[in-house]
């Protein structure tokens, strides 16, 4: 007998389907980073000031992620990584 037939090996489209919907079960769960204007960076970049998540370090003209060690120039950027890290950190939790 001499094996499977190759014109009619289905398993690569099979690789390929299961590779799309862990691609859709990673975008359903992501954190959508898109919707952050300033006016929402400032507030969100307001509140983990206030709880002692970022420091403000006026003199280098950055924002301390205390949870992390990263600095930023921008409250945009700590915002959108702050919502990022956050949503790594639950998705860790879930895990275990």
């Amino acid at each position: 007998m001499a094996g499977p037939d190759p014109h009619n090996d289905t398993s690569a489209d099979y690789e390929r389907f299961e590779k799309e919907q862990l691609a859709q079960d990673r975008d359903a769960t992501s954190v959508d980073t898109a919707d952050i204007d300033d006016a929402t960076a400032q507030n969100l970049v307001n509140d983990l000031v206030d709880a002692d998540v970022v420091t403000p370090v006026p003199e280098d003209h950055v924002l301390v992620h205390e949870l992390s060690g990263a600095a930023f120039d921008s409250s945009t950027q700590l915002a959108i990584f702050h919502r990022g890290w956050t949503a790594g950190r639950d998705a860790d939790a879930e895990e275990e």
